[in-house]
């Protein structure tokens, strides 16, 4: 494994309840939370949390990034007193930070166990796939603060499972567990506590396989057209699959399709 570098390494030189480890060797970045027992999410780390996944992305040794926890549970959320000592100004940035994930160009994978609440299940519901676990309960509580949740939370929930099942969620504040979120189209997959590692693992390798560019184009494409309308969809994803038709991936993966091989992708 080796440790993150960033030019902003002032910033980074001492990361605020997570570390990041790179495998070079499989491509993967992991960024693991580690204030246990519950991980709590304080302010600066969201900033860090942002600036690393921004640094990971423009990394060209990592193809996947997972998102993970030490211990027990994944996050029991933020810190609340930090939210009292905030500033207007860094409360403003909040969403953007925990949108760092769907920003990120690369595929970005969240592994869940025990509690997922708050600003923890937001994080998660901005990357692209989520491995949840018999234990896992998700949640966004915040009405019990007399508030609502400030980082995209509601709103992300909402275009996964509808308006009367977030309003569930929300105003109820309902703990969710990891069976009942893959059943609701919340998590990707739903595996016993034991296997989330491996589950993690397997998803990683999958992803690798793949050409770089084209999961990039997904990505961004799948995205962008989130709340377009089905016509201007259908014309994006035209355009995308034209311009992957002159890549040198694309020609790759015809040339190892007629061969009968694996193909061996460059993202180029």
């Amino acid at each position: 494994m080796t440790q993150l570098a960033h030019p902003a390494h002032t910033l980074l030189e001492k990361l605020d309840g997570f570390r990041v480890e790179i495998d070079a060797a499989r491509e993967r970045a992991d960024i693991v939370l580690q204030r246990p027992p519950y991980n709590i999410i304080s302010m600066p780390q969201r900033d860090q949390l942002r600036l690393v996944i921004e640094s990971l992305d423009e990394n060209p040794a990592v193809r996947v990034i997972v998102l993970r926890a030490e211990g027990e549970h994944f996050s029991s959320g933020g810190d609340i007193k930090g939210f009292l000592e905030a500033s207007p100004e860094h409360v403003s940035k909040l969403a953007w930070n925990i949108a760092a994930p769907a920003r990120c160009s690369k595929p970005v994978i969240a592994a869940s166990r025990g509690y997922c609440f708050g600003v923890g299940f937001e994080i998660s519901l901005a990357c692209d796939f989520r491995i949840v676990t018999e234990t896992t309960l998700c949640a966004l509580p915040e009405q019990k603060l007399g508030q609502i949740p400030g980082s995209g939370g509601s709103a992300r929930l909402q275009k996964m499972v509808g308006i009367t099942r977030t309003k569930d969620i929300v105003m109820r504040s309902r703990r969710i567990p990891g069976k009942q979120a893959y059943e609701w189209g919340v998590a990707t997959e739903c595996v016993a506590d034991a296997e989330l590692e491996a589950a993690t693992d397997r998803l990683v390798d999958e992803l690798r396989t793949f050409s770089p560019l084209a999961q990039r184009t997904a990505k961004k494409l799948l995205n962008d057209t989130e709340d377009a309308t089905l016509s201007v969809s259908i014309e994006l994803e035209g355009h995308s699959y034209s311009r992957l038709r002159s890549s040198d991936d694309f020609r790759e993966g015809v040339e190892a399709f007629h061969g009968k091989r694996q193909p061996s992708f460059k993202g180029s």
